[in-house]
C-alpha cells in the first residue's frame, strides 16, 4: 500500500524544510533506516530517514522548500498507483515519528497529504556531499565532480575537501570557471536558518518593547581568580564560563528575570537554563546549558565547549537548542566593548557581554589601571520592569567583582 511522506514539524518555530539533496532515485528500493534525502530545517541540516520498506515511487520536490505537512515523496510497491494520494483522496499512512527518535535524523511520517504540485520523477546524477563540504568547496572555488568521498556510500565530507584543497593539480580540484569569473555582486539564497533568524528576531524586536540597562564591572578580582583556577585545573576556565556561572547564581535570587511572556500569561521559571549564542556559518544558534546553577565551573566549561563545537558542525540535537530561560551573547572575543542584543524568544531578557579592557579607574580614592567590562541587559518591558532588571545586574556585578562567592 502506497504511503505519502510529509515534512514533519520539528520545532515550534519551523514552518518549512528545504530539500538539499536526494540519496535515492525514483524506482530505487527503500528499507527502514535508509537515508532518503538531506533536509535543512530552521535549526540544523538533518537526514531524512525511511521508516517503511518499498519502492520510491515519486519525488515531489527535487530541490527546494517544502512547507510543514507538505508532500516530500511516496513509497509503495512497484507499479502501484499513487495518484489518489496526490489528489488528497488517500487515507493510508504511518503515524508521525518522534523528532528525537534518532539523533540528527528527520522522522519520516507517511500519511494522507493534501494536493500539491509534483516534480519530475527521474533524478539527475548527483554529487553526494555534506552541506559543510559543499560550502567549503564553494569558498575555495573547488569543483566536486571528480572528488572521491570518504564518507558513507562515497559521500564527500569536510576532511576530503581539506585534504585535497592544496592538491590543485588533481582532477576535479581546479577552481571552477564560474567562481573565478564572478565579478561584482553575487546572490546567495537565504537558508532556512537565516530565514528563521530574520523572522523571529523581527517579531521579537518589533513586538517586544525592548529597554536596555548597562553597567561596568571591575573585573580585576575575576581576572585573578581565573588565573589561579587555570594554574591548578586541567580544564582552562574562560571568562565566558565564569559569566555563565555568575548569571546562573544571580538568576536564582532574581527569578523575575528568569521569565517568559505569552499573550495570556507570564511563566516564572524555577529551573535555570541558559542559552549561549554561538555564531556559525549560516547565522546563529543557541545551545542551552540546562540547570546551570547546579553545575560546577568545570562542568559548564566542558558542556559549552562540546555544544559550541557540535553547533559549528551542525551536529546538535534539536532538544539541545530549546528550553532556554535566559540568554547570553558574548562578543568580547571580537574586541567589541559594548553592544545591545535582541531578545531571544521565549526569554524576556538577554545579556550582551563586551570585551575586558584595561582602563584608568578610581579605586579607594586612587587612580589606578583596572580591568573593566561592560554588560548590557535587554529586557522585554511587558514582563520585566526597570527595577527588576537593575537589581539582577547589580547582583551579577557583585558576584563577578567577588568571584569567591561562586564557590560557596
Amino acid at each position: 500500500m502506497a504511503v505519502a511522506i510529509k515534512m514533519p514539524r520539528l520545532s515550534d518555530t519551523m514552518q518549512e524544510g528545504f530539500i538539499k539533496t536526494w540519496n535515492k532515485n525514483v524506482g530505487d528500493p527503500v528499507k527502514p533506516g535508509d537515508i532518503l534525502a538531506e533536509v535543512e530545517t530552521d535549526k540544523a541540516t538533518m537526514d531524512l530517514e525511511a521508516y517503511q520498506e518499498g519502492i520510491l515511487l515519486h519525488i515531489a520536490v527535487k530541490e527546494g522548500a517544502v512547507p510543514v505537512d507538505g508532500i516530500i515523496a511516496i513509497i509503495g510497491q512497484k507499479g502501484e498507483s499513487f495518484e489518489n494520494l496526490l489528489n488528497g483522496a488517500g487515507t493510508e499512512g504511518i503515524p508521525n515519528q518522534s523528532a528525537n527518535s534518532k539523533q540528527n535524523t528527520l522522522p519520516n511520517p507517511a500519511e494522507t497529504v493534501s494536493k500539491t504540485e509534483s516534480a519530475p520523477e527521474r533524478m539527475d546524477t548527483r554529487i553526494k556531499a555534506s552541506p559543510l563540504a559543499k560550502s567549503l568547496a564553494k569558498e575555495k572555488g573547488l569543483s566536486l565532480e571528480n572528488v572521491s568521498g570518504s564518507g558513507e556510500q562515497g559521500r564527500i565530507v569536510k576532511k576530503d575537501i581539506e585534504n585535497l584543497a592544496s592538491q590543485s593539480s588533481m582532477p576535479g580540484l581546479q577552481p571552477s570557471l564560474n567562481y573565478l569569473q564572478q565579478i561584482g555582486d553575487r546572490e546567495v539564497l537565504n537558508s532556512q536558518m537565516r530565514k528563521t533568524i530574520a523572522r523571529r528576531l523581527s517579531e521579537s524586536k518589533f513586538s517586544a518593547p525592548h529597554f536596555y540597562l548597562t553597567t561596568e564591572v571591575d573585573m580585576d578580582a575575576c581576572v585573578e581568580a581565573r588565573n589561579q583556577l587555570n594554574a591548578v585545573s586541567p580544564q582552562k576556565i574562560s571568562f565566558n564560563d565564569l559569566i555563565v556561572k555568575a548569571c546562573s547564581i544571580a538568576l536564582r535570587t532574581n527569578l523575575g528575570v528568569n521569565v517568559s511572556w505569552t499573550n495570556d500569561k507570564m511563566i516564572y521559571h524555577n529551573d535555570i537554563h541558559i542559552g549561549i549564542a554561538v555564531a556559525i556559518e549560516d547565522g546563529l544558534v543557541v545551545p542551552v546549558v540546562r540547570y546551570a546553577d547546579q553545575k560546577t565551573l568545570t562542568a559548564i566549561k566542558e558542556e559549552i565547549q562540546d555544544k559550541a563545537l557540535r553547533a559549528k558542525e551542525r551536529k546538535l540535537n534539536l532538544d539541545e537548542m530549546q528550553g532556554n530561560t535566559f540568554t547570553i551573547s558574548n562578543l568580547g572575543m571580537f574586541d567589541i566593548e559594548h553592544f545591545t542584543a535582541i531578545i531571544n524568544p521565549p526569554d524576556a531578557c538577554i545579556l550582551a557581554i563586551g570585551s575586558i579592557h584595561k582602563k584608568p579607574a578610581v579605586k579607594n580614592d586612587s587612580l589606578v589601571i583596572s580591568n573593566r567590562m561592560h554588560m548590557t541587559l535587554s529586557c522585554d518591558h511587558r514582563a520585566v520592569d526597570g527595577a527588576t532588571g537593575a537589581k539582577f545586574l547589580q547582583n551579577l556585578k557583585l558576584i563577578l567583582e567577588n568571584p569567591i562567592s561562586m564557590l560557596l
